[in-house]
């Protein structure tokens, strides 16, 4: 249906002039700077998602591709056209906001109808193109029902039928499932990856939920502070994040997080945390090689569900219980080590008998040289990916 590129866009928001900083954006003379230098093409018919933390720019760059926020610098570009001037309604996009928007004075059917009766469509063909959206929506027998007799759930497959009746080039959507129980966000999250395969448009969605992101996306882009800080598959920033802001974001629970040494002994490299020295596999040190990397004082990272309480007794790090939490599958052990807390997940399976971790326990984990990752002290960029 559609490209997309975004071209060094960038949006500046005039300083309230209070004096007081309120976030970690980039401040200039022109004012705050809430997207900073935003380069992004997106291919036909992808699923993009833009993730990050409240106030990392995300929503504010989904508003620019929409129209309804105006492009300081850059360029937008639908299928090669230029839009920054286009308005919002000739841009052949449609947007699906967080709290729904719907008439409540309208029926569902009447909802669904209404972008296509201000297009002045044939009333064949706005039969034809609402009971079709009706049908892929399961919503067919909500059609007379108006929205406040609907679930919370129902209400926004009417909030996406209205999208996409229109068949857009472009469909936005602005963290649509973040007013849905846990429940209900699991099955909408089934819902729109089917939609997305009946669908031929390309999708543009927003969210702060990282789960959300690693299930939808093709690409997913990730975002800090109004900057782009990764772009890739979720699988490739779950295994190479760039950055320790990355690797803390992506992947639940969260990664674990260590001082430690980076020690190299001609062409080979090891982690030390604590007593503990950790050999690299092959391809860490090709990666730290390729780049040039000298010892020093690093940040180590490891994710939670590679972290084993097996190994050998001078790989081992020391750590004391504070929390034990049974998940069915496995134990959620939330560890201090080294003053900095972690958790360690253990598979049942593992366990042997009814052992138990009594908070305040001592406990030994370690864990392999091909799931480390290692990070710059200072500017928190992983080593093997960066000089």
């Amino acid at each position: 249906m559609a490209t997309v590129s975004l071209k060094h866009i960038e949006k500046v928001y005039p300083n309230a002039g209070d004096g007081k900083k309120k976030h970690n954006l980039k401040v200039t003379e022109e004012g705050v700077l809430a997207v900073q230098d935003f380069n992004l093409d997106i291919a036909d018919q992808e699923f993009i998602v833009l993730v990050g933390p409240s106030g990392c720019g995300k929503s504010t760059t989904l508003r620019m591709v929409a129209g309804l926020e105006e492009i300081t610098r850059g360029d937008l570009l639908i299928d090669g056209k230029k839009v920054n001037d286009v308005a919002p309604k000739d841009r052949d996009i449609a947007m699906v906001f967080q709290n729904y928007a719907l008439y409540p004075h309208m029926t569902v059917r009447q909802n669904l109808e209404f972008p296509l009766k201000l297009r002045k469509v044939p009333k064949e063909e706005i039969d034809r193109k609402v009971n079709q959206a009706a049908e892929i929506l399961g919503i067919t027998q909500y059609l007379d029902r108006k929205p406040k007799a609907l679930s919370g759930g129902q209400r926004q497959r009417v909030a996406i039928g209205r999208a996409i009746v229109r068949e857009p080039k472009v469909l936005l959507m602005d963290e649509p499932l973040s007013n849905l129980d846990a429940k209900l966000r699991n099955q909408m999250r089934a819902e729109i990856i089917k939609l997305r395969q009946r669908i031929k448009t390309t999708f543009i969605y927003v969210t702060h939920d990282q789960t959300e992101a690693m299930t939808l996306g093709d690409r997913i882009v990730i975002m800090k502070d109004g900057v782009i800080q990764q772009v890739g598959t979720p699988q490739e920033v779950y295994d190479n994040p760039v950055n320790i802001f990355v690797a803390g974001f992506i992947g639940v629970p969260q990664m674990n997080f260590y001082d430690g040494k980076l020690i190299k002994n001609g062409d080979k490299y090891a982690v030390q945390v604590e007593n503990a020295v950790i050999e690299l596999s092959d391809e860490k040190n090709a990666h730290l090689k390729a780049h040039n990397v000298e010892g020093r004082d690093v940040t180590v990272g490891v994710r939670p569900e590679h972290i084993s309480l097996q190994g050998p007794a001078d790989k081992m790090i020391q750590g004391t219980v504070d929390v034990s939490e049974l998940m069915g599958a496995s134990v959620h052990l939330h560890i201090n080590a080294m003053g900095k807390d972690g958790i360690i997940i253990v598979p049942t399976l593992d366990l042997q008998g009814n052992k138990t971790f009594a908070i305040g326990s001592t406990v030994n984990f370690t864990f392999g040289g091909n799931v480390v990752h290692v990070f710059d002290k200072e500017t928190g960029k992983n080593l093997e990916y960066t000089d």
